[in-house]
């Protein structure tokens, strides 16, 4: 393509697959083997990304149960995922109907999830979890599934573009047609690395938008790019939403289920370098501090609806760090206060929990080394040795559980544009944990389904579409070199670190309603003069760039959703809503914030662009379905819906 008299590559593919995390890597597989086979898996970076570089204590996969003592069904396990408020009932029961599918296709590829003796998958419970449907691999789950997936995709020969990152969508008449991209291997070049993907089905999941926090867990390596479905006209549904959480942060690492269970003692040191137990100017009794500790573990997402609970040491730890300037951390090495006399002051459900995992003994480090020695041996591989040291620890933006809006196929409000994984807005106030990790391979299995059998291939350029390529290149190409100046130092990190910053500060699990209205002014500010304020000093910045305009348009239409939540909802969820005059603990235990409210029906907050702003409004979830499950009526119908994959069979 002749951009100006430079030359564009183009590559052309029937689909495209955007990240190379376990949901785009199953898009991948599951595309070819429904016959499509020009296709590509479109990456910045094929080591990047929360699949790769993440987990917890034991990471939970969420499933229909199967094993013999837990008895349930798909109906059971959508209901429950339906109750999680904000939810539409088409995509829970797809997610529970494509949960044994997608879970034994994982088991089949390699991922080694426990079986007792007779192959049964048995499991624990989790939060929001009403049965036992929870299991695990252990503390690198997502690791091992992304890996299996990746060598399954390698096997068929699909090509997996690294080092091309995508940042914008090019969309006619509200159908997506292609995707700009730079290539990082080519950024000296005139064009900048520009590179044109012509194609019209996109499977996006570029992952949560990591960039928006400067707490949190979520790896160093990924931003996401939910920004680009925003500006390209998708809706967004409960970006509001989030899960804010425990975790260490010299290494980033959720520190839930056992990392809790084992009862640390808490203790922050201030500038003079003196320690103290703070949980206990925050609880009356020091084994009801333990008993919330040990809820803590599975309990693990902030809750305003626990802040006198659970989740008060949420706000203990924000209050020791955050107001107070203290380092913050768990120290596995001595027994808290409250187990001078052994275990018998603890409840009944902390107690019999280390007794039946033989573990009512010893200090905390010996508990843990009893209960789940591979999350020690975790923080051994990044030079964090619990049985010398305490583990530094804050309050960080852990997932996303709002997103891009989708149907109960994962395609967005654009046509042709399907969001799977993190990036897709399936999850509501509450979810079960692990339940992303089911989603992200029934989501990518239900995108690369609806695409096999209702689109045929397409790998016509248009002139109409040629043209808008064209103009969109030439504009930006002009922007990019308005903001590279190797004679000025780079602002680029700057912006972003001063951005996620305020974010973490008023617009975290602790919300101020005033602070967010400014912030919400400022970013519209910087947005539309933002290559000028921007600047680069080398061109290899020019991701970055790119990048942190994606995070800024996605900060915006955050905090769009969460100011109109609060209007409406008040505090919810992962939500402390502290009003205009608020005040967090002014007083031992008083803390003033905004209380819950409740609408009348169950809804999802929308969030639209438009023009250069973002408004939300309240609708009306999508009900359960009650499909027809009489067996001749499902077979033709499903005959006629999967001819073009089962064509010959």
């Amino acid at each position: 393509m002749n951009v100006n008299g430079l030359s564009i590559p183009v590559i052309t593919l029937d689909t495209a697959i955007i990240g190379s995390g376990c949901a785009g890597l199953n898009a991948a597989d599951w595309l070819y083997t429904f016959g499509r086979k020009n296709i590509a898996v479109i990456t910045e970076g094929v080591n990047m990304g929360t699949s790769r570089n993440t987990g917890s204590d034991k990471q939970t996969y969420y499933k229909l149960s199967l094993a013999s003592d837990g008895k349930d069904s798909v109906s059971d396990m959508a209901s429950d995922l339906f109750k999680g408020l904000g939810v539409n009932g088409d995509t829970a029961l797809a997610e529970a109907a494509g949960s044994v599918r997608s879970f034994i296709k994982l088991c089949n590829l390699g991922v080694p999830f426990p079986m007792n003796e007779y192959g049964e998958y048995v499991g624990y419970k989790t939060d929001h979890d009403p049965r036992q449907r929870a299991t695990s691999a252990g503390p690198l789950t997502s690791k091992m599934m992304t890996e299996c997936l990746e060598r399954a995709v390698k096997e068929k020969g699909i090509p997996i573009l690294d080092g091309l990152t995508a940042f914008r969508l090019l969309v006619i008449d509200n159908h997506v047609e292609g995707i700009l991209c730079l290539d990082q291997n080519h950024l000296d070049g005139p064009a900048l690395g520009m590179t044109v993907v012509r194609t019209t089905r996109v499977i996006m999941a570029t992952g949560g938008p990591a960039g928006c926090y400067l707490n949190s867990v979520y790896p160093q390596s990924q931003t996401g790019m939910s920004g680009m479905a925003l500006e390209a006209g998708a809706d967004g549904s409960n970006l509001q939403e989030w899960q804010y959480g425990l975790a260490s942060i010299g290494f980033r690492w959720n520190v839930s289920g056992t990392y809790q269970q084992v009862l640390p003692r808490y203790i922050s040191v201030g500038s003079d370098g003196n320690e103290h137990e703070f949980l206990l100017e925050y609880f009356d009794d020091p084994c009801k501090a333990l008993d919330m500790v040990f809820l803590k573990g599975y309990q693990w997402p902030f809750d305003s609806a626990k802040i006198h609970m659970s989740s008060l040491i949420d706000i203990a730890v924000h209050h020791e760090s955050t107001v107070l300037g203290r380092r913050v951390y768990m120290d596995y090495r001595r027994n808290p206060s409250g187990l001078e006399n052994g275990f018998d002051g603890l409840n009944d459900e902390t107690r019999c929990y280390l007794s039946n995992s033989g573990a009512l003994f010893g200090t905390p480090i010996e508990r843990l080394e009893k209960m789940n020695r591979p999350a020690i041996e975790l923080y051994q591989q990044h030079d964090i040795d619990l049985y010398k040291e305490p583990l530094e620890i804050g309050v960080c933006a852990q997932h996303h559980n709002g997103g891009i809006a989708v149907d109960a196929n994962w395609q967005s409000t654009v046509r042709g544009l399907y969001m799977a994984g993190e990036a897709a807005g399936t999850f509501g106030v509450y979810r079960p944990g692990g339940s992303a990790l089911n989603s992200t391979q029934v989501g990518s299995l239900r995108a690369a389904e609806h695409i096999a059998c209702t689109t045929d291939p397409d790998t016509v350029i248009s002139k109409v579409f040629e043209k808008l390529a064209v103009h969109e290149i030439s504009s930006l190409l002009l922007q990019l070199n308005r903001s590279i100046n190797p004679e000025a130092q780079s602002t680029v990190q700057e912006i972003r670190h001063r951005i996620t910053s305020a974010m973490s500060s008023y617009a975290g699990h602790l919300r101020y309603e005033e602070s967010m209205e400014e912030l919400e002014d400022s970013l519209k500010e910087l947005l539309s003069d933002y290559y000028q304020i921007a600047t680069v000093s080398a061109l290899s910045e020019l991701p970055d760039l790119l990048r942190c305009r994606d995070t800024i348009i996605t900060q915006l239409a955050v905090l769009s959703a969460m100011r109109h939540a609060s209007d409406q909802y008040g505090s919810r969820g992962s939500a402390l809503v502290l009003s205009r005059n608020g005040t967090l603990l002014s007083e031992r235990l008083q803390i003033k914030y905004l209380p819950k409210r409740e609408p009348a029906s169950n809804y999802l907050n929308i969030t639209r662009k438009h023009g250069v702003e973002f408004k939300s409004e309240l609708k009306q979830v999508r009900p359960l379905p009650r499909p027809d499950g009489w067996f001749e009526n499902v077979w033709n119908e499903y005959r006629c819906k999967t001819k073009n994959i089962y064509r010959g069979l």
